[in-house]
């Protein structure tokens, strides 16, 4: 008996530490966007906008301006909250994917801003499609389950 609930145990602290797909784009997506939105500010904090929009480049490709900057770390920092709980980071990826995803549309149909507001190139629309495509399929495959079934040891049916 003593065996079996040894088993228990064991199962139940193996499977919460599996992060689904969407908590892994979660954190990894999130801290690269907080990242990238800090040093943003290095190549350009202007918040110029309309005919105006001028961003310099972030790492001499990505065109970056302070409200492009604030977008990233706002991006990251949701994110990142939503990411400890599977529920929560199955939707917010979700979200996170359906944002970007008009963020692109748009960043392609203009091709030098969106809403002339944030400036982006072909590299940002790349990264844009990338970020769009990877947080809906992590979406997609993540279960949104955080309890376990109590009869059968703690192990979910995959």
């Amino acid at each position: 008996m003593s065996s079996s609930a040894g088993t228990a145990r064991t199962d139940a602290k193996s499977t919460e530490g599996d992060k689904t797909p969407a908590q892994l784009f979660a954190y990894v997506a999130g801290a690269v966007l907080v990242l990238a939105g800090l040093i943003g500010f290095v190549a350009d904090s202007s918040f110029n906008t309309g005919s105006d929009i001028d961003g310099d480049k972030l790492l001499g490709i990505l065109e970056v301006n302070g409200i492009h900057n604030i977008v990233h770390l706002a991006s990251g920092l949701l994110l990142l909250a939503v990411a400890p709980k599977r529920a929560t980071a199955r939707l917010g990826v979700l979200a996170f994917g359906a944002v970007y995803a008009i963020v692109t549309l748009i960043g392609l149909i203009d091709g030098n801003d969106v809403l002339g507001l944030i400036p982006v190139n072909p590299a940002d629309n790349v990264l844009h499609i990338a970020l769009t495509v990877a947080a809906l399929a992590a979406g997609a495959v993540s279960s949104d389950k955080d309890a376990r079934p109590a009869g059968n040891g703690g192990r979910t049916a995959r």
